[in-house]
């Protein structure tokens, strides 16, 4: 959906110019750049960090995982800009992925376990900190850091932190709007020192938008959050409390066919047929609705000589996903007496008996007249005499089904790690270790809802006809660490070891039935070393981690998956590389290496064309083989002057598949995974106001494992430009307009990949920010 928003947008930020002019004597003079963080910290493995130009090029619509997107080795595709639909999410690094398909890329917030990233019950940043209210993400490729709270960071760990509360008292307003009918509206308080040594911060913001293809997308969410920083007795006190709600309508993968025959077109629909087989595309039925509510309490304190960090921290998610399928399911045998499932009456559990599609006005199912030939061509290349309303005679009542997988989750757990630095002689040695438990229970159950008539929409009974399964699974996870680091002149070096113990269950709620896995890892070694060199500023770094991803608890939903012949997920990661930081350029290359082992992957029972809504607990997971990456990823900011800035970072990876996998051949390249990509980035500043163009450049990628159908390469070129006009009276501390226009050449492309399709790049998008400060 294109609209002439964009133009209004430019139109108003003109205006505001003009009216800086008046205000242009209260404003601040400000002539430098801010410092641009990317390269990352002193330590023997890859890392960055979003700088404050990255968090500019998207507007505070934009989810906080899209501020990652120019860092090297980091692909970041959403189903939107603004980033609101988690089904149409896709993180890669260095060929790992976060997906419908994949959760191989760790997630932390504040250096807290997320509890896994998946689409069934997981929850990605987004679900938990506000775009406003977000400092940096710390991006640690590959070896990561030992001390990570994650048993998926096969690829890495993504830790978003969030901003701690100021020292004077601010009320800051803002409101966004942009294409596809956006709107965000956010309110932060920050209270000042309200006890000694004690402050907080508030924050509330609403949002909503539609889709860019049709417009009939109703995407809403409401957020709510708040930060205390306290010092007690010498005790630092950090808390943090979060409550997300969101209504989601998806977005859908497409072929490499569908986008070269139409791009602009995901094959969802935006009106309601009356056909129910055309209507299960009818986007507002594709949903995703989740509730987080997430906190921590932080004590940092010394006990004598050594440095104490500790926390507890409480997680429970709920929602459910939907979708819309062309019929009922016959689940009891009511012989001659039509349909119970029609009648309101709910069945638990138990194997469907068949398909109801047309029913007579006594609710008997009908069949279609003998050799009739269906007319209907959409979608799935077109359907059977079965779901065509032609194929029936007069008075026949097509019936629906609306599907909901209902999810729940509930976290509880503790971390605690220590710091102990003592010298001997000339060696500086440093010994830290730490502890992390969690308990996780996690409930899913199926339920399939009448649509109360399928020829007006999809309003839906709420009393269930048929709850298709509920299962419960109970993870506990223990985590244990220690490292010791010694620094000798210009030598860094560490040695640490890693262990998880991982108890999963499943709890049948029907059958009564559970089963039961311990995964856990080996003793992981973790080790590296950093050089600082003759040459001011410039260091050589070398790392080695065994990295672990746990079974997951979607491995024990599949009925066949063979438990006693599944291993979890492991990667061996070496880091080489160079970093350097002057005073106006800096640097980092690094080569990597990686092997990854024993990688899951579902095989789904035999099914027709299109989606099999009614797979339930079927098909298994198998480990298939392994996947060897290799490449190099360089990084350079150049600060040019006081005013004028420019990042450019390159990625070059190789991700193939090892280990004779079935269905993966040896030596094909990773599907989805992106071999080569460059950004560079040119940022500006001077007095009030600032702006930047930041181009990504991602080069050809496979949409399968065969290796057949090839992604072409696309570019995508983000700019802003802001304004501050200063204070505003006495009362108003600040005031800030800021334009954000991503894909501003209105590229045409494919970006996420999961199975066997990708999911369409946003068009060119328009947003406009207005924030005050009180």
């Amino acid at each position: 959906m294109k609209t002439n928003f964009s133009k209004n947008l430019l139109a108003l930020a003109m205006a505001t110019s003009a009216a800086y002019a008046q205000a242009e004597d209260a404003a601040p003079a400000n002539d430098t750049i801010e410092e641009v963080t990317v390269i990352g910290k002193s330590v023997s493995y890859a890392n960055n960090s979003a700088s404050s130009e990255m968090i500019k090029q998207q507007s505070a619509m934009t989810s906080p995982l899209a501020v990652i997107d120019n860092l090297p080795g980091v692909l970041v595709n959403e189903g939107d800009t603004f980033g609101t639909d988690d089904w149409s999410t896709t993180v890669s690094i260095r060929g790992f992925q976060l997906s419908l398909d994949s959760q191989q890329v760790g997630v932390t917030v504040d250096g807290i376990a997320n509890g896994n990233s998946n689409y069934g019950g997981g929850a990605k940043a987004n679900r938990y900190i506000d775009t406003e209210n977000l400092q940096t993400v710390e991006v640690s490729q590959g070896t990561a850091d030992v001390a990570s709270r994650s048993n998926e960071a096969l690829g890495g760990t993504l830790n978003f932190t969030t901003i701690d509360p100021g020292e004077e008292e601010r009320l800051t307003l803002s409101v966004t709007a942009g294409d596809a009918d956006a709107s965000k509206y956010f309110v932060r308080y920050e209270t000042g020192e309200i006890l000694p040594e004690t402050y907080a911060w508030l924050s509330v913001s609403s949002s909503e938008n539609a889709d860019w293809i049709d417009g009939s997308a109703e995407n809403t969410r409401d957020h709510f959050a708040g930060k205390l920083i306290s010092t007690i007795n010498d005790i630092n006190i950090t808390a943090y409390v979060s409550y997300d709600d969101v209504h989601e309508d998806n977005y859908q993968r497409v072929s490499l066919a569908q986008f070269e025959q139409d791009p602009s077109w995901d094959r969802l629909t935006g009106e309601w047929t009356g056909t129910p087989y055309v209507d299960q595309l009818y986007r507002k039925g594709w949903s995703t609705l989740r509730e987080n509510l997430f906190g921590y309490l932080k004590a940092e304190f010394e006990l004598g000589q050594v440095e104490v960090n500790t926390n507890i921290y409480y997680h429970k998610n709920e929602g459910r996903g939907d979708w819309v399928p062309p019929y009922m399911v016959d689940v009891t045998d009511d012989g001659a007496n039509g349909h119970s499932e029609l009648q309101g009456n709910t069945v638990m559990g138990g194997a469907p008996l068949g398909r109801i599609f047309f029913v007579d006005a006594n609710g008997n199912s009908l069949s279609p007249n003998a050799g009739c030939q269906s007319s209907i061509t959409f979608p799935y290349g077109g359907a059977g005499p079965e779901y065509d309303p032609k194929c029936y005679g007069a008075g026949a009542i097509a019936v629906g089904s609306y599907r909901h997988t209902h999810y729940a989750k509930e976290r509880k757990g503790f971390n605690a790690d220590f710091v102990w630095e003592t010298s001997f002689g000339d060696v500086d040695n440093t010994l830290r270790g730490g502890i992390w438990y969690e308990d996780y229970h996690r409930e899913e159950y199926r339920d399939w809802h009448k649509i109360i008539d399928s020829s007006v929409g999809y309003n839906f009974d709420h009393q269930a006809y048929w709850v298709q399964y509920s299962v419960a699974f109970p993870v506990d996870t223990m985590m244990m660490y220690l490292e010791d680091q010694i620094e000798v002149g210009p030598l860094t070096a560490r040695v640490g070891l890693k262990r998880f113990d991982v108890e999963l269950e499943k709890q049948d709620k029907f059958s009564g039935q559970g089963l039961s896995v311990d995964s856990d890892s080996d003793t992981l070694l973790s080790a590296g070393v950093v050089v600082r060199t003759p040459v001011e500023g410039l260091e050589v770094f070398a790392g080695y981690a065994e990295n672990f991803a746990a079974i997951k608890d979607g491995v024990l939903e599949r009925d066949a998956s063979a438990l006693a012949n599944i291993e979890p997920e492991t990667a061996d990661n070496i880091d080489l590389g160079l970093r350097y930081e002057g005073d106006s350029i800096s640097a980092s290359l690094t080569y990597y290496s990686i092997e990854f082992e024993n990688r899951l992957t579902f095989l789904a029972p035999d099914s027709p064309d299109g989606i099999d809504y009614l797979i339930g607990t079927n098909g298994s997971y198998i480990n298939t083989g392994g996947i060897e990456s290799k490449g190099l990823e360089a990084s350079l900011t150049v600060a040019v002057n006081d005013n004028w800035s420019v990042y450019a970072s390159y990625t070059d990876n190789d991700s193939e598949y090892a280990d004779r996998s079935p269905g993966f051949p040896t030596g094909n390249t990773v599907f989805g995974s992106a071999e080569r990509m460059g950004v560079l980035s040119i940022d500006w500043q001077k007095d009030s106001y600032s702006a930047g163009l930041s181009t990504k450049w991602v080069g050809e990628r496979w949409l399968d494992a065969a290796n057949t159908q090839r992604i072409d390469a696309y570019t995508v070129a983000d700019f802003y430009a802001a304004v501050s006009l200063g204070a505003i009276g006495e009362q108003v501390e600040d005031v800030q307009l800021r334009l954000t226009i991503n894909n501003i050449t209105d590229e045409s492309y494919l970006g996420g990949v999961a199975g066997s399709g990708a999911w369409i790049g946003a068009p060119r998008t328009a947003a406009v920010n207005l924030q005050a400060s009180f």
